[in-house]
């Protein structure tokens, strides 16, 4: 069988065509198109993988503030009520000096009148003494003193006993969670926030609370809803105390009396 040399060389130029070709328009764009399509798919990943990074890194961010902000407020809230308890402390050792005054103008009184006398005596004045005390702090109050009794009424409420937390908790159901906060001065901002929290976690409730000013209290904070009422004033500790002192007065007087009668 003899080859035919030109068919032979004819067709493999026209296989080394076909090829070209096909590489050419064929496995070439469809090469192309995988390598874009990787590298497409490569920068998705890449920009996934910033995004997430970022994302890290503000909650990060947001962890560090919070945790700083946790820090700053119970710094505050630690001197707040320090402050607080400083203040109550001078308030009632400048009350007992009054008191102990008192005891002693009796002792002298009881002295020199008879019991009846001397009782009438003492009651007038201790009226004037707590008239007197009553105005004195009436002049000292002011916004420095109100943010500390502010420190001390929270720390009340969180120290509040089951039965009056129950009690009040009734109340504020039957108001529909709304409660009245009264104080001799405006309150700011960061007060109104920490008497809002600590309600909030005392009776377990998001309450409704609206904020008012009296000038009907020395100084001091009022929470009452549907009759029922939480507070913490210094007008209260007064009559507490003038309460207490015309109650010794009463029961000591005549004791008083005799033990110094029968002194040699």
């Amino acid at each position: 069988m003899l080859i035919d040399w030109f068919t032979v060389l004819a067709q493999t130029v026209n296989f080394l065509i076909l090829v070209w070709l096909l590489k050419r328009y064929l496995y070439q764009p469809i090469l192309d198109a995988i390598d874009a399509r990787e590298q497409r798919i490569a920068s998705e990943l890449a920009d996934a993988a910033e995004k997430q990074q970022l994302a890290g890194q503000a909650r990060d961010d947001y962890q560090q503030k919070n945790s700083e902000f946790e820090q700053q407020r119970d710094a505050l809230l630690r001197q707040a009520t320090a402050a607080a308890e400083t203040e109550r402390q001078r308030l009632l050792a400048q009350v007992r000096t009054a008191a102990e005054d008192l005891a002693r103008k009796n002792q002298l009184s009881v002295k020199r009148e008879q019991h009846l006398q001397s009782q009438k005596l003492s009651r007038l004045v201790q009226t004037q003494v707590m008239t007197i005390t009553r105005k004195t702090l009436t002049v000292l109050a002011n916004q420095a003193l109100e943010s500390a009794i502010v420190a001390v009424f929270v720390k009340q409420l969180g120290q509040l006993q089951d039965e009056a937390k129950s009690s009040f908790k009734q109340s504020l159901f039957k108001a529909k969670n709304s409660a009245l906060v009264r104080s001799a001065f405006a309150l700011q901002d960061t007060e109104q926030s920490m008497i809002q929290q600590a309600v909030n976690h005392c009776f377990s409730a998001q309450v409704q609370l609206r904020f008012v000013t009296s000038d009907q209290s020395i100084a001091g904070i009022e929470l009452s809803a549907e009759g029922q009422l939480i507070a913490w004033t210094i007008e209260s500790c007064l009559d507490a105390l003038e309460k207490h002192i015309a109650d010794r007065l009463a029961s000591s007087a005549p004791v008083s009396l005799t033990a110094q009668e029968t002194t040699p």
